[in-house]
């Protein structure tokens, strides 16, 4: 019982350990893409679009962060 224990916080701290902000922000585009893509749409241009707005809400949260 305490593999599976330290197992979970492995994969609950890769996932969400950082920041839950982006881990959350990664499943909502990876879904949209998915469920365009079954729609018949072209999505290739919304993951890389996700990945630089988050990259860039993030700096900017960290930046805000690092003011106060």
């Amino acid at each position: 019982m305490r593999a599976l224990k330290r197992f979970s916080r492995f994969w609950y701290d890769f996932f969400f350990g950082d920041d839950w902000i982006q881990a959350a922000g990664v499943v909502i585009a990876v879904s949209t893409t998915a469920v365009l893509v079954a729609a018949g749409v072209n999505a290739w241009w919304l993951m890389p679009t996700a990945t630089v707005a988050l990259l860039v809400e993030s700096l900017l949260r960290a930046a805000r962060a690092s003011k106060q």
